[in-house]
């Protein structure tokens, strides 16, 4: 491999530093009163999250320093790791339960949350199997079917937890990064036919996702069960108008719209910042998606072009399906908003696969 550049794409590095600090400061102003309320301290959420954007960024400085193609070689080691914990969280006892969901590990007074990391380490044995294998992904049987089995294999425990938001950005992720690699677009309709009749399938299976949807299409049918979180999003985003109430005047963090420091912090930002806050943050998205994929199409190899392929887009469908959950496009499902959202999980390996996506732009042939 050729020499690393002197130094990685500063626009994606100061556009997610922006993003983090924003992230930070409307995670405070989103939950100082929840935290005041439940731990009698309005810094309780603040603290920590800013424990976790030290530990994120410093882990993003050391990770843009490692060569990309390091990761190619233990791909099938993380990949192991990463089932294993997934296995391991649904162990009773030895997973943690919270809203529903089994989808913790205990590491002392933090936890760390598996299905993060699968979406990390999924990508990266992807980006290695799909550049060694390109010939073989035209053919559905040998290439499409081996690699599809995989991903629904880690679906299928994510969904065990359950987890159907973070489980779906890591098919999403896996999708466009076989599209990329070469797959043929027929053998995409029909499994966008049968994963269509999956999905109506997985929603079936469930009472509560079937509550979702209907609290989607009319909210307010059941506007104190099913469909509450998002009239009370939509009480937030509406109010903030142009140029939002202001910085920490929101109305709807004080124990309106639960919990609102993680999944619906868009929500609260709006209504404080308003619709040019809201552009504001768009527009910086854009930025970082824009220097990604910029940094994918310049990539000195293959490997390097796919795996930056597959960070730019996990970030891509979490912002998407975040934002259009918030603002009631879809329904409701449990996912973070990255870099602004409070959560040391996502937002420590959200700046770890921001570190190597930084890495493969030193070495961009621009």
């Amino acid at each position: 491999m050729k020499q690393s550049r002197s130094a990685p794409d500063y626009i994606l590095l100061l556009t997610t530093l922006t993003l983090l600090s924003i992230g930070v400061i409307m995670v405070y102003s989103a939950s100082a009163a929840w935290a005041e309320y439940r731990f009698e301290d309005s810094f309780f959420f603040l603290k920590r999250q800013l424990f976790f954007a030290v530990v994120g960024v410093t882990l993003m400085i050391f990770i843009m320093r490692v060569e990309y193609w390091t990761w190619r070689t233990y791909a099938k080691l993380i990949l192991l790791v990463c089932f294993f914990l997934l296995v391991l969280v649904l162990v009773p006892g030895v997973g943690l339960v919270r809203g529903g969901a089994r989808s913790w590990l205990g590491v002392g007074a933090f936890s760390i949350q598996p299905s993060e990391f699968m979406k990390m380490g999924m990508a990266i044995f992807l980006a290695r199997y799909l550049s060694e294998n390109q010939k073989k992904i035209v053919s559905f049987k040998r290439g499409l079917v081996p690699n599809l089995a995989l991903v629904m294999s880690a679906f299928a425990l994510i969904m065990l937890q359950p987890d159907l938001g973070t489980g779906a950005v890591m098919v999403g992720t896996c999708v466009v990064m076989i599209f990329v690699s070469g797959a043929r677009i027929s053998h995409f309709v029909w499994l966008g036919v049968a994963g269509l009749a999956g999905f109506v399938g997985l929603i079936a299976s469930a009472p509560y996702r079937i509550q979702r949807i209907t609290s989607f299409l009319d909210p307010w049918s059941d506007p104190l069960g099913s469909g509450f979180q998002i009239i009370q999003s939509l009480y937030a985003i509406g109010p903030g108008g142009l140029m939002g109430l202001g910085f920490g005047d929101s109305r709807q963090k004080y124990f309106y719209l639960p919990e609102p420091q993680t999944d619906f912090i868009f929500a609260i930002l709006s209504e404080e910042l308003g619709f040019i806050g809201g552009c504001v943050i768009l527009f910086l998205f854009g930025i970082l998606l824009w220097r990604g994929v910029r940094a994918a199409l310049a990539a000195p190899d293959l490997y390097g072009s796919l795996l930056a392929a597959g960070i730019v887009s996990m970030i891509a469908i979490q912002v998407m399906i975040n934002i259009g959950v918030v603002s009631g496009l879809m329904p409701v499902t449990g996912i973070t908003l990255p870099l602004l959202s409070y959560g040391g999980s996502s937002l420590t390996l959200m700046l770890v696969s921001i570190g190597i996506l930084l890495n493969i732009s030193r070495h961009a042939k621009w």
